[in-house]
């Protein structure tokens, strides 16, 4: 006689689902909170290090141009809620032929008549070049300082030390007028030195917001200004969500300055932010 057994069904009751969605959902609830925090930070260190390299690079531009400032045209204004720093850009320099440095002959840079044309001594500027539109400053003092100011805001300027360029040839300077003879009273480089101001950029100014977060913003040429004003046109932006303690303070010679910039940037998803500060050197020998 043969005896059947009962047949099992195989398979998982509901009672065995049900636990194992539990055990995994308790699992994967300890796994969330050993997980999260180091993704979190993470995510966060990522934003800081965005945030830096975009403060960095921003200072690093200020800190290129500012070194590259005319002598004695470094200005800050703080006005509506923003700092601006403002000064002349310059991009070389040389020396031109005076009526003391022994000479007795060639085309001299005149204090005394209209002539238009004087010699570069030695080899004419290069990287860059000196180029037609650009302008030459002699012996910038800065304002207040008249004729040797080169923020004269007329162009062509009188009774100023700015004079605009209108022709090259081999190292003979030509220029549109010749400022320099209206000078009163004449204020020649004691070491025949000029620099030149590219007539592409001119006056360059930084913008930078005080206390409430917007854009640091480059403007340039837009050309020469007396006083200090706001500038006009349309600026570069640096960095967004900026904000800036600046300072600037020329030291008892006149001879140096030391620029002072506190940089905050924020990230506006994350809240996340940094501050780098920057103390830039200000050659104002002229």
């Amino acid at each position: 006689m043969i005896t059947s057994r009962p047949h099992r069904s195989a398979g998982f009751t509901l009672i065995e689902i049900v636990m194992v969605i539990v055990i995994i959902g308790i699992i994967s609830g300890m796994v969330a909170v050993f997980v999260v925090k180091p993704v979190q930070g993470y995510i966060d260190a990522v934003h800081r290090a965005e945030l830096t390299d975009t403060a960095d690079v921003a200072l690093r531009r200020l800190t290129r141009d500012v070194r590259l400032a005319l002598p004695n045209s470094l200005r800050v204004m703080t006005s509506g809620g923003n700092h601006y720093i403002e000064f002349i850009m310059t991009t070389n320099g040389g020396r031109y032929r005076d009526t003391t440095d022994g000479s007795t002959a060639g085309n001299f840079l005149s204090w005394t008549s209209a002539n238009l044309t004087f010699d570069v001594l030695g080899p004419m500027p290069s990287s860059p070049a000196l180029a037609v539109n650009d302008y030459i400053v002699v012996y910038n003092l800065g304002t207040g300082y008249a004729p040797a100011d080169a923020y004269a805001a007329a162009d062509p300027c009188t009774n100023c030390n700015r004079a605009k360029v209108s022709g090259i040839s081999a190292n003979v300077v030509t220029l549109s007028t010749n400022p320099f003879a209206g000078q009163s009273p004449p204020l020649p480089s004691p070491n025949a030195r000029f620099q030149i101001v590219p007539g592409g950029t001119k006056a360059v100014t930084y913008v930078c917001p005080t206390t409430t977060a917007g854009n640091l913003s480059r403007y340039a040429n837009y050309g020469f200004n007396a006083a200090q004003a706001l500038p006009s046109g349309t600026p570069s932006t640096l960095a967004a969500n900026a904000t800036c303690t600046v300072d600037y303070t020329p030291t008892a010679t006149g001879r140096n300055g030391l620029l002072y910039i506190e940089l905050k940037l924020t990230d506006s998803t994350s809240g996340e932010s940094v501050t780098l500060f920057q103390q830039i050197h200000v050659d104002n020998a002229p």
